[in-house]
């Protein structure tokens, strides 16, 4: 049988020879993130969890930071999908071909953004900073920036959702 650095249990699961000291939970603290990702204009990533740092293999996520009255270029991810949990601050999310549609998330509330969807974020608030946690179902943070004007009278798309049953903001 092969030697991989793993012990193989006859129920299949294989134990490191660290017994997961080393290779098992880690924690990243909140101050020793990895501003060495890929960026766009306007607005801060920082990487926790990647390929680079933990060995994460199919996710990647880190925290985006948009300052007051900041608005990012226009860009995607690619094959990726996002999800956005928005931690302080007032997020506007502008997405479609010409940026046409246009949503508001607060403190607690996720945005999710599918593969290809060309996207803007912007910070709602003027005085407040933006702070947010975004997650990536790769451990690649793809980001291909579009150069699309943005209009300027975006249509406003309501939240549907259990809390908002008729479509709220």
């Amino acid at each position: 049988m092969p030697h991989d650095g793993h012990h193989h249990e006859p129920d299949g699961s294989h134990t490191p020879e660290d017994g997961w000291k080393h290779t098992g939970v880690r924690v990243i603290p909140g101050d020793q993130l990895d501003t060495n990702t890929a960026q766009t204009p306007g607005m801060n990533r920082a990487a926790a969890i990647n390929a680079a740092r933990v060995g994460a293999q199919k996710i990647w996520a880190g925290t985006v930071h948009i300052h007051p009255n900041a608005k990012t270029g226009a860009h995607h991810h690619g094959e990726l999908e996002s999800v956005i949990y928005i931690v302080s601050g007032r997020a506007r999310m502008r997405w479609g071909e010409k940026l046409e549609f246009v949503a508001e998330a607060g403190p607690g509330d996720f945005i999710f953004v599918p593969p290809f969807v060309p996207h803007q974020e912007i910070n709602a608030s003027t005085d407040e900073t933006l702070r947010c946690v975004l997650v990536r179902s790769d451990n690649e943070a793809v980001v291909v920036n579009l150069d699309i004007e943005p209009v300027e009278k975006p249509e406003e798309v309501l939240w549907i959702d259990p809390i908002h049953k008729t479509g709220g903001v």
